[in-house]
């Protein structure tokens, strides 16, 4: 009599890997769902030093610092050549309220790369709109060009969303389709959870401009892919004469902007748009905003802002509020 035996091989378990650390001044967190552990630290610290090399206006020698120092361009890599074609997409979708080269008004008030004295004058802020201005600025091929030596770019403002997504593509490039990529708080997701294929969860955080308040919740949303970041005039700000002054500067007249918008989210297709659009919507103020995103319906945004009798309020874009999760 003849036994069978038949050998069955383990099936692979998906399951969460995650990786940490610190970059950009702040901290990141890779979460994806593999059967096995596909991405290493060591890829993630290689792509984050390649991006600084680039656009980190806080690194000696970086493209960026060297095309601001120089009279006339550079020529760019393709990381430097994403986020401006990027920004000046934006820009002029904007009307100029987005605007990369704002870094000498940044640097003015306070809140650039070097620390600031006191608020600029007037005539100060008039000098330095001269410098001011992507109209002066060109990307032909790989030539950053300007048209006047003194102008300067700052990318601050979208170089985490790009990041986000350059993270992004790496764990692609090693075939992982279920993730959450964060850095700063700005994300780019995709999928579900594993292995039960829920969906993946985002929270916003409610602004408290009390230092010592936990952040708490504000909204939770879903989203199966996209990116998600935030801008809010809560955390940097500074006081000026006795008034906050925040560090979202107004590239047309120089000075912060002033609104009763307090954050907002947007959500994209990517995180290196949402992230350009949202300081752009913050200048904007809340009406401008949302009329702006009805003509835009790519673009989907979360507000809270600030009623004229002190209140704190919220509002959203319809196709937001289908992303909202209820209890």
């Amino acid at each position: 009599m003849l036994a069978c035996f038949w050998s069955h091989a383990p099936v692979p378990v998906v399951r969460a890997f995650q990786l940490r650390g610190y970059a950009q001044g702040t901290t990141y967190t890779l979460t994806y769902y593999a059967t096995d552990s596909l991405v290493t630290k060591a890829e993630v610290t290689q792509q984050l030093a390649e991006i600084d090399a680039s656009l980190s206006l806080y690194q000696a020698g970086s493209l960026i610092n060297r095309f601001n120092a120089a009279p006339r361009g550079v020529r760019a890599d393709q990381h430097l050549q994403r986020v401006v074609r990027k920004a000046l997409e934006v820009y002029r979708a904007t009307d100029g309220l987005f605007d990369a080269t704002v870094e000498p008004l940044v640097q003015a008030w306070g809140f650039g790369h070097q620390p600031a004295a006191g608020a600029p004058t007037p005539a100060t802020i008039k000098t330095l709109l001269r410098s001011v201005g992507s109209d002066k600025l060109t990307l032909r091929g790989d030539s950053l060009l300007k048209q006047v030596p003194t102008l300067h770019l700052d990318l601050n403002g979208i170089a985490q969303g790009y990041t986000v997504d350059v993270l992004a593509a790496l764990l692609e490039r090693h075939g992982i389709r279920d993730y959450v990529v964060e850095l700063g708080g700005e994300l780019r997701v995709r999928g579900h959870r594993q292995p039960g294929g829920e969906l993946l969860r985002i929270g916003i955080e409610r602004p408290d401009t009390s230092a010592f308040a936990a952040p708490a919740l504000q909204q939770v949303i879903g989203l199966t892919a996209g990116g998600v970041t935030t801008s809010g005039n809560y955390r940097k700000f500074r006081r000026v004469g006795g008034q906050p002054a925040a560090h979202l500067i107004n590239p047309k007249t120089g000075y912060p902007f002033r609104n009763e918008l307090i954050s907002v989210t947007v959500v994209a297709s990517d995180a290196l748009t949402a992230d350009a659009y949202d300081n752009a919507l913050m200048g904007m103020g809340l009406d401008r905003a949302l009329s702006f995103l009805r003509q835009n319906p790519d673009l989907q945004a979360y507000f809270i802002y600030q009623r004229p009798s002190g209140a704190v309020a919220d509002t959203a874009t319809s196709g937001f509020t289908k992303l909202l999760l209820h209890p």
